[in-house]
Parts: structure tokens; C-alpha cells; sequence
């Protein structure tokens, strides 16, 4: 059984940081490209940041410089550093395989609230 369990979400005010984590079951972890997505109010989820099992890593464009994914192999996790904030990264961030669709299994999320 699939399990994701994301957290560190919170308020923040612009320019400040979070650090997001992921708990995911070990079938999926060790050997899957994961990512981070979020989806905003009346908007698609997207992807934000992508690493692979061997730590290649890429980024969407407009959080390219301020946010870094990392993963740490033997406690199963995934993280968000975000920095630099901005209200328009408000959302609620989920993680989970790189390849994800909508009818996948997906976690609860974390949500992320920046003020200006």
C-alpha cells in the first residue's frame, strides 16, 4: 500500500522560507523519480521540482533559484527547501512519483501561505 505523508507547510511572509518534507513507503521511493506538485485555488496542480533515483534534479521555471528538492535514500523522504517565498507560491504541495496522473493515489498535502 502506497503511503505519502507531506508536512512543514505554514504561514510565512514574503521573502522568508519552509522546509517541506515527504514520508513515502519504500516500493515507491527507492527507485522512483519523485516530485513535488502544488495546486492553487481555481488552478491545475503543477509540477515544482523533480529528482531522479540518481539525484538528477530539475525545476519549473518559476521557482528555478529559490527552491531545492532533495531526498534522502534511508529514511525514505523527500524534501522541499523553499526560499525567497512569494504569495503567488501559495498552495497546497503534495509529493509523490514524477509520473503521478490524477487517478493515482495522492497524500493530503501541505499547505503553503505567503503573505505579502
Amino acid at each position: 500500500q502506497v503511503q505519502l505523508v507531506e508536512s512543514g507547510g505554514g504561514l510565512v511572509q514574503a521573502g522568508g522560507s519552509l522546509r517541506l518534507s515527504c514520508a513515502a513507503s519504500g516500493s515507491i521511493f527507492r527507485f522512483t523519480a519523485m516530485a513535488w506538485f502544488r495546486q492553487a485555488p481555481t488552478k491545475q496542480r503543477e509540477l515544482v521540482a523533480a529528482i531522479t533515483g540518481g539525484g538528477s534534479t530539475n525545476y519549473a521555471d518559476s521557482v528555478k533559484g529559490r527552491f531545492t528538492i532533495s531526498r534522502d535514500i534511508a529514511k525514505n523522504t523527500v524534501y522541499l527547501q523553499m526560499n525567497n517565498l512569494k504569495p503567488e507560491d501559495t498552495a497546497v504541495y503534495y509529493c509523490n512519483k514524477r509520473t503521478a496522473s490524477a487517478s493515482d493515489y495522492w497524500g493530503q498535502g501541505t499547505q503553503v501561505t505567503v503573505s505579502s
